[in-house]
């Protein structure tokens, strides 16, 4: 599979300097669209979602593109998700710190041409339970679109994950982009945009058996 980062730039700059990309995946950083708001889309006053919608068309690929997204004055970090011209839909940050950004409710895995598709909304992948969620649920591969990325946190969180549910990890921060793979290895990383990497989509399985206390259910007599 060949995936596309964009870490730099608007989506409207990307596809007036390059067209685009014909890669499978398109996976964009929060600078790509900035803040949509949903009261403002739905009047028609602005068209942030339909140009994912139509870049994806034109591309004929898989658009994912982080924002922030305004409700009513609820602001939350946020994914758009489109395929060959359709929405597939948003998906929402699920755990939000200190207050600057509302959460979001469910985690949501898309069926694309591609394969099955997670997403990790930015911090969320600090959160081991979302990203092991999203590998249970049968995802082929995990995309996060991410903000400013730190020296070592994010890449050490994100090849532990990978490794320990058995599920590449792909991310876009600010200006930096990296996919782990099932191994814990850092198998492309770069502060290039935009890049393109190809790999191969490898899901890791094994039969773990553990012995625990607990689940004690007593004989019951004959009455």
């Amino acid at each position: 599979m060949r995936i596309c980062f964009l870490s730099r730039g608007t989506l409207h700059s990307f596809w007036d300097d390059f067209g685009g990309s014909d890669a499978d995946v398109l996976l964009c950083g929060f600078q790509s669209l900035g803040e949509v708001s949903y009261e403002r889309e739905l009047k028609g006053e602005t068209g942030f979602f339909e140009d994912v919608a139509i870049l994806s068309r034109e591309n004929k690929n898989i658009v994912v593109c982080g924002c922030v997204t305004d409700t009513r004055g609820i602001r939350r970090k946020s994914a758009v998700v489109a395929e060959k011209g359709r929405i597939l839909g948003v998906s929402d940050m699920l755990n939000a710190a200190d207050g600057e950004f509302s959460s979001g409710a469910g985690l949501r895995v898309y069926e694309t041409g591609a394969g099955r598709l997670g997403v990790a909304v930015a911090e969320d992948m600090y959160f081991p339970e979302v990203l092991r969620t999203l590998a249970v649920c049968g995802s082929d591969f995990v995309l996060c679109p991410f903000g400013v990325v730190s020296d070592f946190t994010e890449g050490m969180l994100l090849r532990a994950a990978a490794f320990s549910y058995g599920v590449p990890m792909c991310l876009c921060g600010t200006g930096y982009s990296l996919i782990a793979d099932v191994t814990g290895e850092e198998l492309f990383a770069s502060p290039d945009s935009p890049v393109e990497f190809s790999f191969e989509k490898k899901s890791e399985y094994h039969l773990i058996e553990t012995r625990r206390r607990g689940f004690c259910k007593p004989e019951k007599g004959d009455f």
